[in-house]
């Protein structure tokens, strides 16, 4: 998120020096005398550089707009781990304290209010919200939004104090190789506003990623990889192109004892659309089938033999573990058992594959949904509706 050409990189490194220039031996010409200057007599010179780049101007551009976002929750102040239950004073006595330290940006301002986006793991579960700004003033926040699927919140705040607002790039355009900077505060408030560069190092990686929290991948995220240094506490905040844009906002790192330079961040093409929705809504309204999942690699031979009666050829695909009343699966015709192969003209080989078929349809629209039902391969067409619709 953070890269720059070997050029821009030496740049960098020479920064704001003072270089002290001291004085040097002297030896007559005779050869009758010879005096070293004392250190109180040597002649010395500061010499301030004072160095500008393409990142330094892309910072100064944008990093007013990034900002610590601190994750505020109650803590239970129960006596010996509420062996004796919770009194109402204890109550009174519980308080917020910042539980999570992640990163935001400024996006927008309307009025009195301005618009941060952020991560959607860094306010989970919290159960207030504060914003650091970058001249160190600290206010609360409003969640609009937020989404877990693409990991995107909205807060609002107010527009009092803010001076900057960052302008997205487009994350289409971007080039691998070409330079990239993070701005945000890695390990939290203590180091706001720090910067790393480096260059973009792939475009629309696709990278597993655990929703629920079980341990197992059940989403793939299209994401911008760079080797700027990312670490926690930069989540949610900016990675800008050599413009000063936002072209993409920081979420990941592989974090391993043998891996380096591997960070990701959501494309800000992606952001622009999840957003515009959060403020809209409050969530991102998808269509689904109502149905639970299980992937056909998890069915032994012997139960895809007996139960799914599967021909011997069929080695992928999704089970319908259960099909809830009144839902898009029920109402198109799809049963408990039935082993989904395709959907919509796509081949699918897993609950991945599926749900990401799925999130690219709309409400409303009619698809074909190819399954395996009792060892013949069958079609059924389903009509997608919403959750809300479902309720």
């Amino acid at each position: 998120m953070k890269k720059q050409s070997t050029k821009l990189t030496r740049s960098l490194l020479v920064g704001v020096a003072t270089l002290t220039l001291a004085g040097c031996q002297t030896a007559s010409n005779e050869g009758t005398e010879s005096t070293s200057p004392t250190q109180n007599e040597a002649d010395t010179t500061q010499v301030r550089v004072e160095v500008t780049s393409d990142i330094t101007e892309a910072v100064e551009k944008v990093e007013g707009a990034v900002v610590s976002v601190i994750n505020m929750q109650q803590q239970n102040t129960e006596g010996f781990n509420g062996l004796f239950g919770t009194t109402e004073s204890a109550q009174e006595d519980d308080q917020l304290q910042t539980a999570g330290e992640g990163s935001g940006v400024i996006y927008k301002t309307e009025g009195d209010s301005s618009y941060v986006v952020t991560n959607n793991h860094v306010i989970e579960g919290s159960d207030a919200i504060e914003v650091l700004m970058k001249d160190g003033t600290k206010v609360e926040a409003e969640l609009v939004g937020s989404d877990s699927w693409t990991d995107l919140a909205v807060l609002k705040i107010s527009s009092e104090n803010v001076t900057t607002v960052a302008e997205f790039g487009d994350s289409d355009l971007l080039n691998v190789g070409e330079p990239a900077i993070a701005i945000g505060s890695p390990l939290g408030t203590n180091y706001a506003s720090s910067v790393t560069s480096g260059i973009i190092s792939a475009k629309n990686r696709s990278v597993p990623a655990d929703i629920d929290g079980d341990g197992a991948a059940d989403w793939e995220m299209t994401a911008i990889q760079t080797d700027a240094a990312i670490n926690p506490g930069n989540s949610g905040g900016a990675l800008v192109n050599i413009a000063g844009q936002v072209i993409g906002i920081n979420s990941m790192k592989i974090s391993s004892d043998t891996v380096e330079g591997m960070g990701f961040a959501i494309p800000s093409n992606d952001v622009v659309e999840i957003i515009a929705e959060l403020e809209a809504n409050g969530e991102v309204v998808r269509p689904v089938l109502g149905i639970s999942l299980l992937d056909l690699s998890q069915i032994s031979e012997q139960q895809q033999s007996a139960v799914l009666e599967l021909p011997d050829e069929v080695n992928s695909g999704v089970v319908v573990a259960q099909v809830e009343a009144g839902s898009a699966a029920e109402q198109g015709g799809l049963e408990q058992y039935d082993v989904i192969v395709g959907f919509n003209g796509e081949e699918i080989t897993d609950t991945i594959e599926l749900r990401q078929a799925i999130y690219s349809t709309d409400v409303g629209q009619e698809v074909e949904i190819e399954v395996y039902r009792g060892g013949e391969l069958v079609t059924v067409n389903v009509t997608m509706t919403s959750s809300d619709d479902m309720m």
